[in-house]
C-alpha cells in the first residue's frame, strides 16, 4: 500500500494516527481528501461523489430512514505536534487527534465495516471548517449539491468526549467603531480621543449579565465579550478612530436577527459611529425530541449535554435536519499544542455507533 493511501482495515485508533500524519491544515486538504475518496471508492456498497475537497459516500439500500455521519478533515495550524504519538497510557497525541480526526476515523471505520446498516447512511467529509464561514465545505455542498445531504437525522462527530451534545450556540462577531479628531498629544484639547470613547462600551461589557436559558432540558450559557481592540496612530497623536471587536455566543432560542438586535440594544446609547457585522453563524436547537434522536440516545446512552461552541449542526438545522454532536475527542484539548485523545474513547464511540446502526448491542 502506498504511503498516501488509507488502510480502512486498521482499527479506529490506528487509523486516527494515520489521519493525523496526513497534514491537512485548512486550505490544504487535497491530499487527505484524495486518500479518503480512494479508500471509499474501493467499497462496493457505497456510491461516492466529490465536490472540491469534499467527499460524500452513500448507501442505497432503500431503508425507511437515512442518517448522515459528518466530519471536517481540516485542522488548525500544526504546532510541532505531527507526526502522531501513542503513549503507554493509551493516549494518542497530535494535531487533530481531538478535533476531529478521531471522529473522522470512526466515520471511515463504520463506512468500511457496516455494509448493511439498518438505516441508509451518508458519510460527509468536508474541508475548511476551522476558518471563516464562507469557506466552509459543508456550506458549499449545501449550495451546490443539496440532494447529497438529504437525510432524516445527522450526527456530527465533533469532539464531545463521547457524550451526546445537543444543538449548538450561535456566534456573532461585531466591530464597534468610535471616532474622534486627531491632534498633537501636546495640545490634546484640540482633538477628541477615540480610544477614550470606547470606555462606555467596555463598561457595558464588564457589567453585562449573560443569560443561561434552559432548552429541551439543556442549560446553555451565553457570553458577550470584547475579543480585540485596535486604535492609535502614533505615540504623539490623539487617535481619531478606535475599534472594539465583540463576540456574542448566544443560545439556540435566538434567531440570527434577534442576536444582532440584542447586541445593538446593549450598545444603543454608546458613542458608536459604525456597527459592522464581521462574521455570523446561527445557532441550532437540540432536536432531542425527534424520534431518530431518541433512538440514537437509547443506543449510545449517557446524559445529553448542551453544546456551548458553534458546530455545523447549525448548517444541518438550516436544512431541516435535526443533528447532534457525538465524537471521541475532548473539546478542551482542541487547537492546543498538547492536543490528544484517549484511545478508549475512540473505540467506545465506534462501538456505540455500530450498535445503533446494526441493532446488535455488544
Amino acid at each position: 500500500m502506498s504511503e498516501t493511501a488509507l488502510d480502512l482495515t486498521l482499527d479506529a485508533p490506528a487509523l486516527t494516527g494515520r489521519l493525523v500524519d496526513f497534514p491537512s491544515v485548512s486550505g490544504d486538504e487535497k491530499s487527505l481528501a484524495d486518500a479518503i475518496e480512494q479508500a471509499l471508492r474501493a467499497l462496493p456498497h457505497l456510491t461516492v461523489d466529490r465536490h472540491g475537497n469534499n467527499v460524500v459516500a452513500r448507501t442505497r439500500l432503500g431503508r425507511a430512514e437515512r442518517v448522515i455521519l459528518a466530519g471536517h478533515i481540516d485542522t488548525v495550524p500544526i504546532a510541532d505536534n505531527v507526526p502522531s504519538r501513542l503513549d503507554d497510557d493509551g493516549i494518542l497525541w497530535g494535531c487533530g487527534t481531538s478535533d476531529m480526526k478521531s471522529g473522522v476515523a470512526v466515520q471511515l471505520r463504520i463506512a468500511a465495516t457496516v455494509p448493511e446498516p439498518n438505516r441508509d447512511l451518508t458519510f460527509v467529509f468536508y474541508d475548511n471548517e476551522e476558518v471563516a464561514a464562507h469557506l466552509n465545505g459543508l456550506g458549499h455542498l449545501a449550495d451546490a449539491h443539496p440532494d447529497w445531504l438529504e437525510g432524516d437525522f445527522a450526527v456530527l462527530l465533533e469532539p464531545s468526549d463521547a457524550q451526546v451534545e445537543g444543538g449548538c450556540q450561535g456566534t456573532l462577531r461585531v466591530h464597534l467603531r468610535t471616532t474622534g479628531e486627531r491632534a498633537h498629544s501636546a495640545r490634546s484639547w484640540m482633538g477628541s480621543n477615540a480610544v477614550h470613547a470606547v470606555a462606555p462600551i467596555l463598561d457595558r461589557l464588564a457589567a453585562y449579565e449573560p443569560r443561561r436559558p434552559v432548552i429541551d432540558g439543556l442549560e446553555y450559557r451565553e457570553g458577550l465579550n470584547a475579543v480585540g481592540i485596535e486604535g492609535g496612530v502614533a505615540t504623539n497623536v490623539i487617535p481619531d478612530a478606535c475599534t472594539v471587536v465583540i463576540n456574542y455566543r448566544y443560545a439556540p432560542d435566538r434567531s440570527e436577527e434577534e442576536a444582532i438586535a440584542h447586541v445593538r440594544e446593549v450598545f444603543a446609547d454608546c458613542p458608536v459611529s459604525e456597527f459592522l457585522v464581521d462574521d455570523h453563524s446561527g445557532a441550532a436547537l437540540p432536536g432531542l425530541g425527534h424520534p431518530a434522536a431518541a433512538a440514537f440516545m437509547a443506543a449510545v446512552g449517557g446524559t445529553p449535554q448542551p453544546k456551548f461552541g458553534w458546530t455545523d449542526v447549525s448548517r444541518f438545522g438550516s436544512l431541516g435536519i435535526p443533528a447532534v454532536n457525538y465524537g471521541p475527542g475532548d473539546a478542551l484539548y482542541a487547537h492546543k499544542r498538547d492536543e490528544h485523545v484517549a484511545v478508549g474513547k475512540i473505540t467506545h464511540c465506534e462501538q456505540r455507533l455500530r450498535d445503533w446502526l446494526t441493532g446488535r448491542p455488544s
